[in-house]
């Protein structure tokens, strides 16, 4: 990505973050919601916004809502951040967030599992 594209990937992350923390007019939209990332095409033509939705049972109803918001969101990323031309939103889900619980999960599993073989090996071992 060029600094210019870099630069307004930033000012469409701050602009959507912040209208997100003061909340939507759609039901659909609920949970957490944190913007992750933004990729910018080269063209300035499209903007891929990425979100994490906490908990994790409403991320695909939020993100219908969000991409059903999507204009009313770039009309406003119009008004403030003042470009000649508004990128397209689309909001896609960041899936990164649900693999690391999964992988912590699973590594407190595994350990979890590590700690009940010794103890279980002692307490055979006593009672012979």
């Amino acid at each position: 990505m060029s600094r210019r594209t870099d630069q307004i990937a930033s000012l469409i992350r701050r602009a959507v973050q912040s209208r997100l923390s003061r909340g939507l007019n759609d039901p659909r939209v609920r949970g957490l919601i944190s913007v992750t990332r933004v990729t910018v095409a080269a063209d300035l033509s499209e903007a891929v916004i990425v979100v994490s939705v906490m908990p994790a049972k409403h991320a695909q109803l939020t993100l219908r809502g969000l991409q059903s918001a999507a204009t009313h969101l770039r009309g406003e990323l119009g008004r403030t951040a003042r470009l000649r031309h508004q990128p397209r939103l689309t909001f896609r889900l960041d899936d990164s967030m649900r693999h690391a619980a999964e992988a912590m999960a699973a590594i407190m599993q595994v350990s979890g599992a590590e700690r009940q073989s010794p103890d279980q090996t002692q307490t055979e071992d006593s009672g012979s």
